[in-house]
């Protein structure tokens, strides 16, 4: 049996990505006030996933440019798990976020 070993992780993005026009669009329903956060799946651990993103290997813009830290109360919960469902889980978490009035960006 494959062993589980696919995270979802949760990147608290500095605020002012908000001015991002492209980040703006992609939450209209964003909350004044509330966290800014990408949500991402990986085979890593979430700790060395987010080192690669701000040294720039296989990294978001967003994460790279206005990523501050990880916030494990928001995933930990999830993992591990089999590809198929960390691959679920990114989008779902990040829909769950945004309808709480997150701004999300997504991998």
């Amino acid at each position: 049996m494959a062993r589980h070993h696919h995270c979802v992780y949760v990147v608290e993005l500095a605020r002012t990505v908000t001015l991002e026009p492209k980040f703006k669009r992609a939450n209209p329903g964003y909350e004044q006030g509330k966290p800014c956060v990408y949500v991402g799946m990986t085979g890593l651990s979430p700790d060395v996933r987010l080192d690669k993103h701000k040294a720039g290997i296989q990294s978001n813009r967003f994460v790279r440019e206005f990523g501050l830290r990880l916030l494990p109360e928001l995933y930990e919960c999830y993992n591990p798990m089999p590809y198929q469902a960390a691959a679920e889980m990114e989008v779902e978490l990040g829909i769950a976020l945004r309808e709480q009035g997150y701004g999300v960006w997504q991998g």
